[in-house]
């Protein structure tokens, strides 16, 4: 085998030396393109609350008691039937009040025998005294007489506390409206034995009354407290009024998905009757909302904000908006970007200022 001399070897490796540094230096190499990520995106739409579509539901007493006895007992008289219009004092219902009429009886015999005990040891208190001042009694027969009196004194205390306790159960068997209102429901009747606290009678008072619907989760934040609403009934149209946002249940029917709000009615309406059908359409012109895939909310140093595709260079920009209600599938949003733009709803987390992205196969070309 021939061996070949070092100075071949070196003469060679510096031609390719030579070569390597020759296609390194050449200006042809072309910048790599730019990445273009692909997205899917929705037109956004504004809806003034005023073009929300109106709500069903019925009318309801802003007050109402569930009434019952304090004591327990056999329900002797019912004197209501359901819807009577009853007034403060009246009497609802009664039980069977012999065992109470006992105990009352026996309490005022207790007193009378009490009274008496006391009477007399003050008689003998006052005996003392005088026999003390003469020097006929001693010291210890005057303590004496002076304990055996105020004994006497917390016993015919006692026996008043108990008697007026059993004027209360005499009382107490006797169930009366607490103010004027009309019955809604019924829960006794007579001959049934009730324990105490059990419903006899619910009472709604009549001179307040609420217009009470069920508003979808998607909506819900587009319903301030306090807000207006007009009011009207089903099958009466003309019979008609502007209430209040009053109150809004705060956690959605686990069923439904919806929540509970009233809105407070003013008075002098009797043609709006409790349980009546009636139509609630809330206004809010000034506000304009919109509605989105939960799936296009970004946070941008801790706000909300959403990736808007500019038409022209398919660019993205990120826009912050008014976050008023939000949860696992829908965003309702104020204040972004115009009518009609395209808002990002998938792929949000590749995205940078300024990036380029293509526009699924299926949504039309902006």
């Amino acid at each position: 085998m021939s061996k070949r001399k070092p100075w071949t070897l070196a003469v060679g490796a510096g031609l390719i030396c030579c070569l390597w540094g020759l296609a390194g230096c050449d200006g042809s190499t072309s910048a790599p393109e730019p990445e273009i990520r692909p997205v899917r995106t929705q037109k956004i739409h504004y809806q003034s609350l005023a073009d929300l579509p109106s709500l069903v539901g019925d009318i309801r007493p802003h007050y109402e008691s569930d009434l019952g006895f304090k004591i327990s007992g056999r329900v002797l008289v019912r004197s209501v039937q359901l819807g009577t219009i009853v007034h403060k004092g009246q009497v609802l219902a009664t039980l069977d009040d012999q065992d109470q009429r006992n105990q009352l009886r026996a309490s005022s015999a207790d007193l009378a025998s009490a009274q008496a005990t006391l009477d007399q040891a003050a008689a003998e208190e006052r005996r003392q005294i005088a026999l003390h001042q003469d020097g006929w009694a001693t010291q210890a027969k005057l303590e004496s007489a002076r304990q055996a009196r105020q004994t006497a004194e917390a016993a015919a205390a006692a026996a008043a506390a108990k008697l007026r306790l059993a004027k209360d159960q005499l009382d107490y068997a006797t169930l009366r409206a607490p103010e004027d209102g009309a019955v809604t429901q019924l829960g006794a009747e007579a001959g049934q034995v009730v324990s105490a606290g059990q419903l006899v009678a619910r009472l709604a008072r009549l001179d307040r009354k609420d217009a009470v619907v069920s508003v979808a989760e998607s909506a819900i934040g587009a319903v301030p407290l306090n807000s207006k609403a007009d009011v009207s009934l089903l099958d009466f149209p003309a019979v008609k009024t502007r209430g209040t946002v009053a109150e809004i249940s705060p956690a959605a029917d686990p069923v439904t998905r919806t929540y509970t709000v009233k809105v407070a009615l003013p008075d002098g309406i009797p043609d709006m009757r409790l349980g009546m059908s009636a139509v609630v359409r809330f206004a809010s012109p000034e506000r304009r909302l919109a509605e989105l895939p939960g799936a296009a909310l970004f946070q941008q140093d801790g706000k909300p904000a959403i990736w808007v595709v500019e038409p022209e260079r398919l660019t993205v920009s990120l826009v912050p908006v008014t976050l008023y209600q939000m949860d696992d599938e829908r965003l309702l949003v104020e204040g972004g970007p115009a009518e009609g733009a395209r808002v990002v709803t998938a792929g949000i987390q590749f995205l940078r200022p300024g990036q380029k992205v293509r526009l699924a196969a299926s949504e039309p070309a902006p």
